[in-house]
């Protein structure tokens, strides 16, 4: 299905006087007619009875709003310009997602999740206006579909959520070629996310091969965010050209393992931010060691034979090495 631009002037405002006229004038002929006893009385009925009929074509586009009209079940094409219109009365409009209120950003609760109500404060609700609406929004809006529980490319689990920035670019394809745009594009970004995830690591990981050329690499969940929501966009967008939607952005909102391993992955991080400090710490001590002895021998301020170099080079470490201030012991004898 192909879009066509549906060609009117906006004559919406002419159109509503000469009805508004011509209901009058049905008024006037029925009370002429009713009067004078004149086949206007039966004229004017019939003005009256059928004179609503205009007002059916009528129609208000705001900026960024579309209407697909069809005619007799066929599509005659879509108003995207803002105006005040007047149309065939006998076209209608299509909107198969008009009662689809997807989750966005900042909503939860029923309001995200039953179309069309509106929940207060006292917890009362109301129809909403967009229920009935079979306008089209050409706006950019935001799905925020909620966390996934998937699992990585080394079998953790890990909980994701993402949010897509989208719009309808081709109203005859968003309203035609599926059956309902908004829900369509949910589940493929469900679908999109877990095909991606399920390449990456939840960090970096020693001979896994993210990019698909067989090399191994550092790409990660947590390392890689702005990649792999770059993936993700793009794999969505395959997935909906057919709807004629374009997916803007794509960006990852929340990103955790799951409950049931969180535990256990946070000791396996302490442990291993522990031996990394470890380590940084012999390394600069070494250093340290391996100076105060090329000091000492260039200046021959101490002779040191190796066995007494051994004893300072304990103690030395000890001192660097450890997690408690030293406490100083006085020799006042020799170390033989």
């Amino acid at each position: 299905m192909t879009e066509k631009i549906y060609t009117t002037k906006k004559n919406g405002m002419a159109a509503l006087m000469l009805t508004l006229l011509l209901m009058a004038a049905g008024i006037a002929c029925v009370v002429f007619g009713a009067v004078e006893e004149s086949m206007l009385l039966f004229l004017g009925l019939a003005i009256i009875l059928f004179g609503w009929i205009p007002f059916l074509g009528l129609r208000i586009l705001k900026p960024q709003e579309a209407l697909v009209l069809t005619l007799f079940g066929k599509y005659i094409g879509t108003i995207k310009e803002d105006g005040f219109y007047f149309v065939n009365p006998f076209c209608s409009a299509i909107n198969p997602a008009s009662g689809t209120k997807l989750a966005q950003s900042g909503e939860n609760g029923p309001t995200a999740s039953i179309p069309g109500l509106k929940f207060g404060a006292d917890g009362s609700t109301a129809i909403s206006p967009e229920m009935f609406s079979k306008k089209i929004s050409l706006k950019a809006m935001t799905l925020n579909n909620g966390r996934q529980k998937i699992n990585d490319c080394l079998g953790n689990p890990v909980e994701i959520g993402i949010a897509v920035i989208w719009r309808v670019v081709d109203t005859a394809k968003a309203v035609f070629n599926v059956d309902n745009y908004k829900e369509y594009l949910s589940l493929q970004c469900d679908s999109a996310l877990r095909n991606i995830v399920r390449i990456y690591p939840y960090d970096v990981a020693v001979n896994v091969d993210t990019t698909g050329d067989g090399q191994a690499d550092e790409g990660s969940l947590r390392g890689s965010a702005e990649v792999v929501a770059e993936r993700i966009k793009n794999e969505i967008q395959s997935k909906v050209n057919d709807a004629g939607l374009e997916i803007i952005e794509a960006r990852i909102t929340y990103l955790a393992y799951a409950p049931e391993i969180a535990s256990v992955m946070l000791q396996r991080q302490q442990a291993s931010a522990i031996i990394d400090a470890r380590k940084m710490i012999v390394d600069g001590a070494v250093g340290m060691v391996e100076m105060a002895l090329e000091r000492l021998n260039e200046k021959q301020t101490v002779v040191l034979d190796e066995e007494r170099k051994a004893a300072m080079v304990s103690n030395l470490l000890v001192v660097l090495c450890g997690n408690h201030d030293a406490q100083p012991v006085v020799n006042s004898g020799s170390l033989y």
